[in-house]
């Protein structure tokens, strides 16, 4: 079983926005010191008849952009910020973080027959709970893009597979994302929103060494990792 911390959602765009901020602000500071050397330029050549106060100008204007740009840029770091710490609204008895990994992980064991994708095939002594709890984690979703409304995600469901004999894990863990998407839909009834756009993905059993979230028992690699990442972060910013 997987290990519950709490965390927030996107660690890894925070992150990057972290960095993007502080790189714009390196920027903005070179950018003063050079456009004080040339400011010494112009001073130096006001005998010599240049037109001292247009020059002045339009460095001004030059510095003038390089703030609104850093400003853009705050404002998009702290949307980003403020969209992160909604993700505290998901519930964690069904999502746990993996900070190692900066994913989060579906907190619900399902065990499938070797070769098997359909959700109804599951092997479980309590069956009916474990489809009981894939239910009220989709619910969990929903609720949450539909409290977000004004925002657009991107859902991603990935499916995992323990390495065992079956030689198209790969293919399967694909499969399974999709079952368990189609059991959401399908047999739950739940519509995720205009405001969530859903891709499936499948990461297999780790044969292909593509450095995928992994458990020591393979058993536990059977799982589902759900990614819910913002769209629109940038578009609504530049359009203020």
């Amino acid at each position: 079983m997987t290990h519950k911390k709490e965390s927030f959602f996107w660690t890894s765009y925070s992150d990057l926005m972290t960095s993007l901020f502080f790189i714009m602000l390196v920027l903005f500071i070179l950018a003063i010191v050079v456009l004080h050397k040339r400011l010494e330029i112009v001073n130096q050549h006001i005998g010599e008849g240049l037109r001292a106060e247009t020059i002045i100008d339009s460095l001004n204007n030059q510095l003038e952009e390089t703030q609104n740009e850093l400003i853009v840029t705050k404002k998009q770091f702290e949307e980003l910020k403020k969209i992160e710490s909604s993700t505290e609204d998901l519930s964690k008895e069904y999502f746990t973080y993996r900070p190692e990994y900066k994913k989060y992980v579906l907190n619900i064991a399902v065990r499938y027959p070797v070769g098997k994708s359909d959700i109804n095939d599951i092997e479980s002594v309590n069956k009916d709970e474990v489809l009981s709890k894939l239910h009220l984690a989709g619910e969990e979703i929903h609720k949450f893009l539909y409290n977000h409304i004004e925002n657009q995600y991107l859902l991603i469901i990935e499916g995992q597979a323990s390495l065992d004999t079956y030689m198209f894990n790969y293919e399967l863990s694909y499969q399974r994302a999709l079952g368990l998407l189609r059991y959401w839909i399908k047999q739950c009834g739940i519509q995720f929103g205009s405001n969530c756009e859903i891709q499936i993905s499948g990461s297999g059993d780790g044969r292909l060494d593509t450095h995928s979230m992994r458990e020591l028992n393979e058993r536990e690699n059977q799982r589902f990792l759900i990614h819910i990442l913002p769209k629109n972060i940038f578009e609504r910013n530049e359009s203020k």
